[in-house]
């Protein structure tokens, strides 16, 4: 065999995964882990981070098995991961100091309050284009710094590294001989300039954060590295880093300013393309680098919904009222249509457009026929409706991107799966529902970024073409409904809001 195949490493919220591709992007063969979740306080989320490393390298290895390749039939590796999980690991060993903190962790909110009743949010803001909030990296580094014994010693000493699940993961693969990240993920940590591409020195002051833990920043398509021999039986480099939801976007081919994509796992993150210059959001937004490539930064708006296949996680985990994922559909389809229920799942609080830290979930119009059926199609609902607040903030920011043919929603993740679930996006954003042939886009656009530094793939102008449609779904529901629905839903929002 020759080195014509791609490794796209798929490192998730509740899972690991890993896909081969040949070198027409075909998946090939995968394999998949699930990990544990930690929950030690309320609205804490932790992982092990030998958990992480130990699902990632199993499903690398497998995968590879099923393929039937070695090494030498590599020709480099993607990474895509969940974004702003924090870990922080000692240089010497590779071994972390604490658990890894979950991008979903709210630990920090009153030390983010704190830094916004001090006025740091213009700062904050102007510099990252993202909000103070226990979301991102930033103060989940300062946290572990202050709650470790010795940890701030250390990390002023140089001894400890600090990373997102990517960086680690490269260490890791590397051997410890590479401590790198791509922008995406250097982008979500609250400490990164995004206009001028670098560690931001007053936003490290401000959380007195020493620079000595920060990795380098390389762009998407680079080679970060080779794997060290002994983990494949031979080097394979490592070519490709996005974090999951840029990645989603590279693999959805949304290269033009006005594209938007939505991802659908455990939770929903919407990123619509606004160019080579970062839009300032006024409706409570993020803007974000969308990808660099060749030194060359996109950008993007963003909306993160904190719950979205976690709400169908809860009906399963929680309540015990689904036995898999897939019966949800069928049973939300099964609902009374007489009965509006309504989930509002702030289970660790509420994203974007509210931004609601201290948020908590709950469920509106139960009646005493409300049943599984109703909790099914409510959760299902939850997502459009969230979904429906993001493209219309969207919009208000950057108003063109709902004009033309842009005014089109490209969807994927394991969600997206469900019919029932994307009509009834379609039907709530009254816009049509773009569904590809390829729904692993997260992975896919870690493959084409590692085969785009192998030279096997096109730039994007041409890998753009290559997107294949497998359903469009088209809004079916009638004006009333929907107005009676939505009103509904945005009644049951301020009613969950928090005083704060």
């Amino acid at each position: 065999m020759s080195a014509g195949h791609l490794l796209a490493i798929d490192q998730g919220t509740t899972s690991s995964r890993a896909i081969v591709f040949d070198s027409a992007l075909a998946p090939i063969a995968s394999a998949q882990k699930e990990f544990p979740q930690h929950f030690p306080a309320s609205g804490w989320v932790e992982h092990e981070p030998e958990d992480i490393w130990e699902t990632v390298l199993a499903t690398a290895r497998e995968a590879l098995a099923k393929a039937g390749l070695g090494a030498r039939d590599v020709a480099g590796i993607g990474i895509t991961n969940q974004r702003e999980t924090t870990l922080i690991w000692d240089r010497q060993t590779g071994r972390a100091i604490h658990r890894a903190i979950v991008w979903q962790d709210r630990r920090t909110a009153d030390a983010c309050a704190k830094l916004v009743a001090a006025g740091h949010e213009e700062l904050v803001a102007s510099r990252t284009g993202l909000r103070i909030d226990p979301y991102f990296s930033g103060t989940k580094i300062a946290w572990l710094l202050d709650n470790v014994p010795g940890a701030r010693r250390r990390a002023e000493a140089g001894e400890l590294a600090f990373g997102t699940v990517d960086s680690f993961l490269l260490w890791r693969l590397t051997g410890g001989k590479v401590h790198a990240t791509d922008a995406t993920n250097a982008a979500r940590s609250m400490l990164f300039d995004i206009g001028r591409g670098a560690w931001d020195r007053d936003l490290l002051a401000l959380l007195d954060i020493p620079a000595a833990l920060l990795p380098e920043v390389r762009d998407c398509a680079a080679h970060f590295g080779d794997t060290a021999p002994e983990l494949f039986g031979g080097p394979i480099p490592v070519r490709g880093i996005a974090g999951d939801q840029q990645a989603a976007t590279i693999g959805q081919a949304c290269f033009d300013p006005g594209m938007v994509k939505s991802t659908y796992g455990t939770g929903c993150f919407a990123l619509l393309n606004t160019g080579d210059r970062p839009v300032r959001s006024n409706n409570r937004l993020l803007s974000t680098i969308a990808y660099q490539l060749g030194g060359k930064r996109a950008y993007a708006l963003e909306g993160s919904i904190f719950i979205a296949g976690a709400a169908v996680q809860w009906l399963r985990d929680g309540l015990g009222i689904i036995e898999k994922a897939s019966d949800t559909g069928p049973l939300a389809e099964a609902a009374d249509p007489a009965q509006d229920v309504y989930l509002v799942p702030a289970f660790v609080g509420l994203g974007a457009p509210h931004w609601d830290a201290n948020a908590r979930g709950a469920l509106f119009g139960l009646t005493r026929g409300s049943g599984p059926r109703e909790f099914a199609r409510a959760a299902l609902e939850s997502v459009c409706y969230q979904t429906l607040d993001l493209i219309e903030a969207m919009h208000a920011d950057w108003p063109q991107a709902g004009q033309g043919g842009r005014a089109v929603l490209r969807v994927d993740g394991g969600m997206v799966a469900s019919d029932w679930t994307m009509q009834r996006l379609a039907d709530i954003l009254d816009l049509p529902v773009d569904r590809p042939t390829v729904l692993e886009t997260t992975a896919l656009g870690a493959a084409y970024l590692a085969g785009l530094d192998a030279g096997l793939l096109p730039e994007p102008d041409r890998f753009a073409d290559l997107w294949r449609l497998e359903r469009r779904f088209l809004p079916a529901m009638a004006a009333s409904q929907r107005a009676r629905k939505v009103a509904g839903w945005r009644d049951s929002v301020r009613r969950t809001l928090s005083a704060s």
